[in-house]
C-alpha cells in the first residue's frame, strides 16, 4: 500500500481512444494475473460509464465458484488503480472479490477532480457497489446489498469513510493516513497551509483539472493567504466529518506519525465520532506518513486483511490486533545507522490527552517581529522530506527545522530528571499581544540536548494559531501537534512561538508580537500504553537442511572431529568475529578468500558486498560450517565454528535456498522441519511464525501451488522457528518483485532492532543502502573496506537539492554566489550544489529558503553505488 502522494499524472490518452476500448458495465475479458504455479487470480479490466463519466476499473477474483465478500480499494491522490494492484491481488488470493478504479480525473478515468465530492466521487462508489451486487462471485446480505468493505490511503482512505457515511451497504472500512475534516487539515485554526494545498492542486494536473468551484476557491485563498468561510464550507461538505454521525461500521484507522498534511488529530476526531455511533474502532499509528518514513507496508496490509476477515468473512478467530497500537521509532542513528523500531499497545485508545505531566517553563515576556512579506520564513516540515529526507540529512548533523533570530519567542524547561515519553498533544497557555489586529503564530516544542545547542523537533510538526483581537492582548491556549516522542533524562523541553513558517501563509504586513507565559507546559504521557519487551514480531531465516544433513553424515561415518578450541569469554556477546580467514578450493589457481578479518556487533544489519567472484558466498558457507577454511578462525558468540558446532543452533541462514516438500502444506512443512531439529515443540514459536508469514488460508494449501514470493514468505516463517540470534542471508530478494523486496527490507531492519544481528549478501546496492547499518566490501577474496554505511558512502561536499519546479539560470547563479558555495549546477532534479571549506548544509538550507528556491528535498549526492565502484575500481 503506497501511503504517499503520487507524482505527476501519466499522460492521458485521447477521449476517442478511451471510447474505443470502453465496454459496458458487467462485461470484460478475464486474464490471469498470477504466474508460476500460484492459484490463478483473474483480473478483468473495463471502462464503466458511471454518473456521466468513464471510470477505468479492474476486477480481481480467484478460487472456485462460491460467493465471497467484496473489497473496494481506492488509490492515493495523483495516482491510479494500478497503485493498489498488488494489494488487490493479495486480497483476491485470500478469498475476496476486489474492485479497483481510477478516480475521476486520474489515469484513464474522465471527469473533473472533486476532492471526493458526494455528488461525484462518492456517488461513483455507490454505483460500483451496485455493480458488485450483480456479480456471481460476490456474497450478498440481501438483493442488491453485497457484503463489502473499503480500504485505501490518503484520498482513497477518505472515500472509504465517506462511502460508509453515504451508503448503508458498506460493512467495514480500513482508511489510512487520511482526513476527517479537510478544512481543518488545509486551514488549521484559520491558517492557510499553502505548501501542501499547492501540492494538491499541482499533483492533480493544475487548477483547471478540478471542479470549477474548487479551482475558484483555491485561487481566492492562495491570493489572499486567508481562508474564508465559503472556502471552509466547501471543503467541509466533502469531508467525512459531514456524515460522521452516519459512519457506523467497524473501522480500522491507520494514521501516520510523520505527517504534516493529515496529523494524528484527524484520526483522533474520527475515532471519537465513530465510536460514539457504537461501531468497533481500532487505531494504529504507523511510523511513516505523507512526509516519508517507514510505511510498514507488509504489517499494515496484513492488519487490514485480518480486519476484513473478522468483519466481512465473520471469522471470529481472526486477530484484529489491539484497540490501540503505535510504532515507536527512534529513526536511524547517524553514527552507526541502526534503525530503532518497536510496537506499543493499549487495550483502549487513550486519545491525545491523558496522564498529563506539568513541565515548568521559564522565560521573560518577549517581543519578536513578523517581517514584511513574512519573509524569510521559518522551516519545519517540507512535504516528502519529513522522513526519508531527514534521515539522510541526519548524517550531516542537520535538522531541517530553522527559526530566524528576532522572529520567535522561546521558553525553556529545566532538565527532566527521568526519561519522559510524550504521547499525545501537549498544551500551554500564553498571553499574546500584537501591534496588528490579528496575529498568526506557529507553536512547536523542541527536545533540547544537554549541551543546549542540539534540538530536535519531533516529527517536524508545528501548530499554527490565528489570534483574533490580539491588539488588546489575549490569553491563548495552545494545543501542540500530537506526537509520540521520548525525551531522555537530562534533556529540556523548549516551547517556541514563531511568526512565520515555510508551509503556511502568514500576514504580509509587518507587525510586532509580544508573548508571555501563563502557566506550565502540560505533557500527555498515555501511561496505559506499554511497549512490548520484545520488538515487533521478528522475521528470521532458517538453518538449511543441508547443514543438518552434513553434520549427520559426519556422525554416521564415524569421522573424527578436530578438537574445537575453547570458547573465548571476551567474545561471548559478539555475534561474529572473523580473523585471517582464507580458503582455496582444490584445483583452484587462486584463493577464493584471503586473510579476511572483520567483526559484527549486536543490532547491526551488515551488508556483504563485492563483485561476482569476490568470495562472499564462500565466506558465508564457511560461517555456516558447510565448508572448512584453510586458515584463520570464525567465532560466533565466542565459539569457534566447526561442522556441527552446537553454537550453530543460534544461527539461521538462507544460503542454499529453501527446500520444501511440494506435496505438503505450508504448515506441515514447518512442523516437519521443527521435528527434524529434535528440539522441544514449545521452543518453535510456531504461532509467531505463522502470524508473521501472513499467508492466511494459503498455509493449508500444498506448497507446489505457491508462487516464488509465497515460498520466500514461508521460508521466513520457517526461519522464525527457534528465534536465532544471528541471520545469514545470501541474496534473499532473488525472484521477488519490488513490493516484496520492500517487505524484506522491513524484516531485516525490525529483526536487528531487537538486538539481534543480520548479515546480508546482495547485489541490489540501493536496497543495501536503505537496509544496512554497516558494510564489508570484498574484492578478489580480500577485504577492501569495512565500517558504517555513512562512513563508507561519505556525505562528501556535494548536495542534491530537489525542487518542485525547474530552477532558472539566474536563480542558480544567485545560489552559486552564496557564501560557502563553490558551485551550483542545474539538473533535471533541481540543483547540484558543491560546498567549499566554509560551507555547511544548514546554512545552505537557510539561504535557499531566503531566495525562495522551491525546495522539496536536500541530501548527500553520493550514493552507495558511487562509493562501491570507487572502492572496487574496474572489478565490477
Amino acid at each position: 500500500m503506497d501511503l504517499r502522494l503520487r507524482g505527476p499524472r501519466r499522460p492521458r490518452r485521447t477521449i476517442a481512444a478511451a471510447a474505443a476500448v470502453a465496454v459496458l458495465a458487467g462485461a470484460g475479458t478475464w486474464t490471469a494475473a498470477a504466474s508460476d504455479d500460484t492459484p490463478p487470480v483473474h483480473r478483468a479490466d473495463q471502462v464503466m460509464t458511471v454518473n456521466g463519466v468513464r471510470l477505468d476499473t479492474s476486477y480481481f477474483t480467484s478460487g472456485g465458484s462460491g460467493r465471497r465478500p467484496a473489497v473496494l480499494l481506492g488509490h492515493g491522490f495523483g495516482g491510479t488503480k494500478e497503485d493498489v494492484r498488488g494489494q488487490a491481488q493479495d486480497l483476491a488470493a485470500d478469498g475476496y472479490a476486489v474492485l479497483t478504479w481510477s478516480a475521476r480525473g486520474f489515469g484513464e478515468s474522465t471527469g473533473k477532480i472533486g476532492l471526493n465530492d458526494p455528488k461525484g466521487e462518492v456517488a461513483d462508489v455507490s454505483k460500483l457497489i451496485d455493480w458488485l451486487a450483480k456479480q456471481p462471485q460476490v456474497r450478498l446480505d440481501k438483493a442488491g446489498d453485497p457484503r463489502v468493505g473499503l480500504a485505501g490511503a490518503s484520498y482513497g482512505g477518505a472515500i472509504s469513510l465517506l462511502a460508509a457515511g453515504h451508503d448503508h451497504r458498506v460493512d467495514a472500512i480500513a482508511p489510512a493516513i487520511t482526513y476527517w475534516n479537510l478544512a481543518d487539515a488545509l486551514f488549521p485554526d484559520g491558517v492557510f497551509k499553502k505548501l501542501w494545498t499547492g501540492v494538491f492542486f499541482n499533483t492533480g494536473g493544475g487548477c483547471a483539472r478540478f471542479e470549477p468551484e474548487l479551482c475558484a476557491m483555491y485561487e481566492r485563498v492562495a491570493e489572499s493567504g486567508t481562508p474564508d468561510a465559503a472556502a471552509r464550507a466547501l471543503l467541509e461538505e466533502r469531508s467525512p466529518s459531514a456524515v460522521g454521525d452516519r459512519v457506523k461500521v467497524p473501522t480500522l484507522l491507520l494514521q501516520g506519525q510523520t505527517d504534516s498534511l493529515f496529523t494524528l488529530a484527524q484520526s483522533d476526531a474520527a475515532e471519537k465520532a465513530i465510536r460514539a455511533n457504537g461501531a468497533p474502532v481500532d487505531v494504529d499509528w504507523i511510523a511513516g506518513g505523507h512526509d516519508g518514513g517507514d510505511l510498514e507496508t507488509s504489517r499494515v496490509q496484513a492488519r487490514v486483511t485480518s480486519w476484513f476477515d473478522r468483519y466481512l468473512k465473520d471469522d471470529e478467530s481472526a486477530d484484529t490486533g489491539p484497540a490501540f497500537r503505535i510504532t515507536r521509532t527512534g529513526g536511524v542513528d547517524s553514527t552507526d545507522g541502526a534503525a530503532l523500531l518497536r510496537g506499543a499497545s493499549d487495550d483502549t485508545y487513550p486519545g491525545l490527552t491523558g496522564g498529563d505531566r506539568s513541565i515548568a517553563l521559564t522565560g521573560r515576556e518577549q517581543s519578536f517581529a513578523n517581517p514584511p512579506g513574512a519573509s524569510p520564513p521559518a522551516v519545519s516540515a517540507l512535504p516528502g522530506l519529513g522522513g526519508g529526507g531527514l534521515s539522510q540529512l541526519s548524517s550531516l548533523g542537520l535538522g531541517v527545522s530553522l527559526d530566524f533570530p528576532g522572529q520567535f519567542a522561546a521558553f525553556t524547561s529545566a532538565p527532566v530528571t527521568t526519561d519522559l515519553r510524550v504521547t499525545g498533544s501537549p498544551t500551554a497557555t500564553v498571553h499574546v499581544r500584537s501591534t496588528s489586529e490579528d496575529a498568526v503564530l506557529f507553536a512547536k516544542v523542541y527536545d533540547v540536548g544537554p549541551d543546549g545547542r542540539r534540538q530536535v523537533l519531533p516529527a517536524q510538526l508545528v501548530a499554527p494559531v490565528r489570534v483574533e483581537g490580539a491588539r488588546a492582548g489575549k490569553d491563548v491556549t495552545l494545543t501542540l501537534p500530537a506526537v509520540d516522542h521520548e525525551v531522555d533524562k537530562g534533556h529540556r523541553l523548549r516551547l517556541v512561538l514563531a511568526s512565520t513558517d515555510l508551509g503556511y501563509a502568514s500576514p504580509a504586513a509587518p507587525a510586532t508580537y509580544t508573548v508571555s507565559l501563563k502557566g506550565d507546559l502540560k505533557v500527555p504521557t498515555a501511561a496505559g500504553v506499554s511497549t512490548a519487551a520484545a520488538p515487533l514480531p521478528s522475521w528470521v531465516w532458517w538453518l538449511p537442511l543441508a547443514g543438518t544433513a552434513l553434520a549427520l553424515a559426519l556422525l554416521l561415518t564415524g569421522r573424527r572431529r578436530i578438537a574445537t578450541p575453547a570458547p573465548d569469554p571476551h567474545l561471548a556477546e559478539v555475534p561474529l568475529q572473523i580473523t585471517d580467514l582464507s580458503k582455496k578450493y582444490a584445483g583452484g589457481d587462486r584463493y577464493s578468500v584471503r586473510d579476511l578479518s572483520f567483526r559484527v556487533e549486536k543490532g547491526q544489519v551488515l551488508g556483504l558486498l563485492g563483485p561476482n567472484g569476490a568470495g562472499k558466498t564462500t565466506t558465508l558457507r564457511m560461517l555456516m560450517g558447510l565448508i572448512k577454511p584453510d586458515g584463520g578462525e570464525i567465532r560466533v558468540f565466542g565459539h569457534a565454528i566447526r561442522p556441527g558446532a552446537p553454537v550453530l543452533s543460534r544461527v539461521g541462514a538462507f544460503v542454499e535456498g529453501a527446500g520444501f516438500l511440494p506435496h505438503l502444506s505450508g504448515r506441515q512443512n514447518l512442523e516437519l522441519y521443527w521435528q527434524a531439529t529434535g528440539r522441544p515443540p514449545e521452543d518453535a514459536h510456531l504461532d509467531e511464525a505463522l502470524e508473521i508469514a501472513g499467508l492466511g488460508d494459503a498455509l493449508a494449501r500444498a506448497v507446489r501451488t505457491y508462487s516464488q514470493g509465497m515460498r520466500q514468505r514461508l521460508a521466513i516463517a520457517q526461519a522464525m522457528l527457534g528465534l536465532p540470534d544471528l541471520l545469514i542471508l545470501d541474496e534473499p530478494t532473488n525472484g521477488l518483485d519490488p513490493p516484496q523486496i520492500r517487505e524484506m527490507r522491513e524484516v531485516m531492519i525490525r529483526y536487528a532492532a531487537a538486538g539481534r544481528t543480520v548479515i546480508v549478501s546482495s547485489h541490489l546496492l540501493a536496497e543495501v543502502e536503505q537496509t544496512c547499518t554497516h558494510l564489508v566490501v570484498m574484492d578478489r577474496g580480500r577485504l577492501i573496506q569495512a565500517g558504517p554505511v555513512g562512513v563508507i558512502v561519505g556525505s562528501g561536499d556535494t548536495l542534491l537539492v530537489g525542487t518542485a519546479t525547474p530552477v532558472e539560470e539566474p536563480l542558480a547563479e544567485k545560489v552559486a554566489a552564496l557564501p560557502g558555495v563553490a558551485s551550483a549546477v542545474r539538473t533535471d532534479e533541481g540543483l547540484l550544489v558543491r560546498l567549499d571549506a566554509d560551507g555547511t548544509a544548514q546554512h545552505l538550507v537557510a539561504e535557499l529558503v531566503r531566495l525562495d528556491v522551491p525546495v522539496q528535498s536536500v541530501g548527500p549526492h553520493r550514493r552507495l553505488e558511487d562509493a562501491f565502484l570507487t572502492l572496487i575500481g574496474g572489478s565490477a
